[in-house]
């Protein structure tokens, strides 16, 4: 779970993270259906295997065995700006990085079998995790006092390069009780890997955290639908998530450690479809996300003696993610999707520039083209606006130097476009 275990380190060692998605760095982008939707109702509706990463227990609603596979393409801005510090009672400007994430292209894959009328099976591969930021052009720039350049230290254990990637891998069944109850359940395997570097040109400082490290974890997903009739339904979900331990090279405040163990949040949603006329449908769908059990970063046996040595605590809050969303049928081949959600973020009381994370607006659409009677394409595209945040983070370094004020203040945004498509077909 390397890669967990890089954002959650990366968080740890007081970075700038990106959220690839929705709040902490948690992904929101399983499906080019979803994101078309603003994921309204995407524990439920099932027009198309993809329901799989939301709730096993929707395979029960498939007559077919379904195939569905797609890439989103995250475009991430994050910007860092007007890092400043003090020294002397003076300002000290460390600079800005307005191009701080990286975008990704995150694949998905998603298979259901019916066995008969009351059993049904799946397998599917996506990510619920992820994230990327690049801050070392700070760490190694000159500060600036007064306009003018000073051999000064950057805070560099706030600084530096993180790239995080995970894999859930899951395994579902389902069982449909009569016609309106059905349940499921469902197995993840997730992995991670990933890189995180905190070092600067500076010699005297060097290099404070690098990693190279990654981990498998177990969790799992239970769900439940009721249907009160053909046009009305309602989805609920719930997915433990795994304390990921990632071994590999784990290199912190100059002593070696054997791996990190990091808690991962539980996802519970709600959902609801109501098909009003034919050709018109509404959705919606409450997430909440369980990030207070994401309390601190621990690294596990040091060559320095440390059974375990906290990296930092953070002691996040739980947050929803509400969505509304409308489905129409255009014609007899073309879907219209559109939607809009509201994200709510994870900073609680202690800020940090490892997470410059916030409350975010989602507006998003989508199409969907049948290709045969058994295949069809869809396209969504997401626009995720994070609002501006001030944050005051204490460095561990700039005190070493005296007169140097450990506080250090930051603007952070974060925003993304999301370009997704998916091919679905029916067998």
């Amino acid at each position: 779970m390397n890669k967990f275990n890089k954002t959650l380190l990366a968080s740890a060692v007081l970075m700038a993270s990106a959220q690839a998605s929705a709040a902490g760095f948690q992904l929101n982008s399983q499906s080019a259906t979803g994101i078309g939707r603003a994921m309204a109702g995407d524990a439920v509706i099932a027009d198309n295997a993809s329901v799989l990463s939301r709730n096993p227990a929707a395979m029960a609603l498939f007559d077919n065995t379904s195939l569905s596979l797609g890439a989103v393409y995250a475009d991430i801005d994050v910007s860092v700006s007007d890092v400043t510090g003090s020294y002397g009672g003076q300002d000290v400007d460390y600079g800005s990085e307005h191009d701080a994430a990286e975008s990704k292209v995150i694949p998905n894959f998603y298979y259901i079998n019916p066995i008969d009328d009351k059993w049904a099976f799946g397998v599917a591969a996506f990510s619920n995790y992820g994230t990327g930021t690049d801050l070392t052009s700070l760490a190694d720039r000159t500060p600036t006092l007064g306009g003018n350049a000073v051999p000064l230290p950057t805070p560099v254990d706030l600084l530096g390069n993180t790239e995080v990637v995970t894999i859930n891998l899951n395994t579902s069944v389902s069982y449909r009780i009569n016609d309106q109850w059905s349940l499921g359940l469902g197995l993840d395997a997730v992995y991670g890997s990933g890189t995180l570097t905190r070092t600067t040109e500076n010699t005297q400082i060097g290099t404070i955290v690098d990693v190279e490290a990654d981990g498998w974890a177990l969790g799992g997903i239970a769900g439940v639908v009721y249907e009160m009739n053909q046009d009305n339904r309602f989805g609920l979900s719930y997915r433990l998530s795994p304390t990921l331990t990632a071994k590999g090279d784990v290199n912190y405040a100059y002593s070696e450690y054997n791996e990190i163990d990091i808690p991962i949040a539980d996802i519970a949603q709600f959902a609801g479809f109501h098909q009003l006329t034919n050709d018109f449908a509404v959705h919606y769908t409450a997430q909440w996300t369980n990030w207070s059990k994401f309390d601190k970063i621990e690294v596990i046996d040091g060559d320095n003696g440390a059974a375990q040595t906290d990296l930092k605590e953070y002691h996040w809050k739980d947050s929803w993610f509400l969505s509304l969303g409308a489905t129409y049928n255009l014609s007899e081949d073309w879907t219209l999707r559109a939607g809009i959600a509201t994200d709510e973020g994870v900073v609680d009381e202690h800020s940090s520039l490892s997470i410059p994370d916030s409350d975010r607006t989602w507006y998003t659409a989508g199409v969907s083209y049948d290709l045969t009677n058994k295949s069809s394409v869809d396209f969504g595209i997401a626009f995720v606006r994070g609002k501006d945040v001030t944050v005051l983070e204490n460095s561990a370094i700039l005190p070493m130097v005296t007169g140097l004020d450990s506080e250090i203040s930051a603007q952070t945004r974060s925003n993304a476009v999301y370009y997704s498509v998916q091919y679905n077909y029916s067998f």
